[in-house]
């Protein structure tokens, strides 16, 4: 007889949980574009750039704009119900209410830019010292009065730093632009570690998992749909203070958690 070894007669450990995030592990919010008035008589948002990650607008109800500063120039894109507007990593963006606006937002790799890929558009002292910069950048906890103050102060001093990229840009000038760029890529320089791993664990595995599903399927043996299943969430927090509006969040399976100054 030949023995069955340590372990015989007990389950096996169960496998780790794999998170079932989004299609093509995206992130994903509910916006209302600000209201409130700014320098130049503008209603709408904190211009902001990412870094690492393209950002959707899915319009859902309403009307406004959204500004956007790139090398290829200043742009003042139209939205309403039905729009939809995307910008790549590096593209300043500042979403303008016109009336009611309403936007469903994707953003790419599992949401990190909740983990802190994007820079406001602060005036180039402020970006220039990373002290003053995240004491700017980040807001009181919670949705009360002091909260709703703070963001707008934050708005406000991002508006005032955008108004004089764009002023450049349109008068023939990058330059002040492509400072901002390098300005940005030096606050976040220090955290690409962390953001490796968390693309590592979500958008890239999400496409690895994909490239294994197709193995099994041209082997014929998709055991994988075993596994089968559906899901679903609720927002997580109502009416938060974010960069260009009122969001509503969501803890998705395998996205970046919120950071502080969102």
């Amino acid at each position: 007889m030949v023995s069955a070894g340590p372990g015989a007669g007990r389950t096996a450990d169960p496998k780790p949980a794999l998170p079932h995030p989004l299609p093509g592990a995206i992130g994903l919010s509910h916006l209302s574009a600000y209201d409130w008035e700014a320098a130049d008589g503008v209603c709408g948002g904190s211009p902001h750039l990412h870094l690492v990650c393209t950002e959707a607008y899915v319009v859902t109800g309403g009307r406004g704009a959204v500004q956007t500063l790139s090398p290829d120039g200043y742009r003042d894109i139209p939205l309403e119900a039905g729009s939809v507007a995307w910008f790549t990593p590096g593209t300043v963006h500042r979403m303008v209410q016109g009336g009611d606006l309403r936007i469903t937002v994707l953003m790419q790799n599992s949401g990190l830019p909740e983990a802190g890929d994007a820079v406001f558009t602060f005036p180039p002292e402020i970006l220039a010292d990373p002290e003053k910069y995240a004491a700017a950048a980040t807001l009181p906890p919670g949705t009360g009065e002091d909260t709703a103050a703070a963001a707008r102060r934050r708005r406000d001093l991002a508006v005032q730093g955008y108004l004089a990229l764009r002023e450049s840009l349109v008068a023939g000038d990058n330059g002040p632009y492509r400072e901002f760029q390098r300005a940005a890529a030096r606050l976040v320089r220090a955290k690409v570690p962390n953001w490796r791993e968390l693309w590592r664990a979500g958008a890239l595995a999400t496409a690895e998992r994909t490239g294994a599903q197709l193995d099994a399927l041209a082997d014929g043996e998709p055991a994988y749909l075993d596994e089968a299943t559906a899901h679903e969430t609720a927002p997580t927090r109502l009416g938060g203070f974010g960069m260009c509006g009122r969001r509503d969040e969501y803890n998705l399976p395998g996205t970046t958690l919120p950071y502080g100054g969102e």
